[in-house]
């Protein structure tokens, strides 16, 4: 089993983005005791955008647990309660990674298996050493606090630092046997 990653975004109506926001953090703190989810991002309109999507990044331990949540009684619910609150469906997409850092020049993509391997080895490496480094600055703060923190760092270093970076390394191997694999997958 591997883990997955889904993306909701939602469009809430002009005006009732406090009350969504009360209602969706309600939801999420509900939503963590569910089986098989390991995880939960909120993603809020950026100021002054004039945007109104919410995002809601969810991780399962199973495609299983992820169909299993979005069945839920639980999940059921908390569409009804949002409904007068947004405007259109949800929109559901699921997560599969990094793959913006793979792209060549044609648009194409490497094996996802390779892919897989570079994110870890950038990931990894990056996680221990913020988590590191933070752990003695943020020492007694709320373990949310903390975790976001890492987050964050570990994002920009992953964007600007270390995939560009793992990813020129390693391009030649990338795209070895990649038209093989291809031809293949379609």
């Amino acid at each position: 089993m591997s883990v997955v990653h889904v993306a909701v975004t939602r469009n809430v109506r002009s005006g009732m983005e406090e009350q969504f926001d009360v209602k969706l953090l309600s939801f999420i703190r509900e939503s963590m005791s569910s089986e098989g989810v390991l995880g939960v991002h909120i993603l809020r309109p950026a100021p002054q955008t004039g945007s109104r999507e919410y995002g809601v990044l969810r991780t399962f331990e199973s495609e299983e647990a992820a169909e299993k949540f979005y069945a839920s009684e639980l999940f059921h619910r908390w569409l009804d309660d949002a409904e007068p609150l947004v405007e259109g469906e949800p929109v559901h997409r699921r997560l599969t990674g990094l793959e913006a850092f793979f792209r060549s020049g044609r648009g194409t993509m490497p094996p996802r298996w390779k892919m897989a391997c570079l994110t870890f080895l950038g990931v990894f490496p990056a996680v221990l050493f913020w988590s590191t480094v933070l752990l003695p600055v943020l020492e007694g703060q709320h373990w949310l606090v903390f975790s976001v923190a890492v987050n964050v760092c570990v994002v920009v270093t992953l964007t600007w630092l270390v995939m560009p970076f793992i990813t020129r390394v390693f391009h030649p191997w990338l795209q070895t046997g990649y038209a093989e694999q291809i031809s293949i997958s379609r």
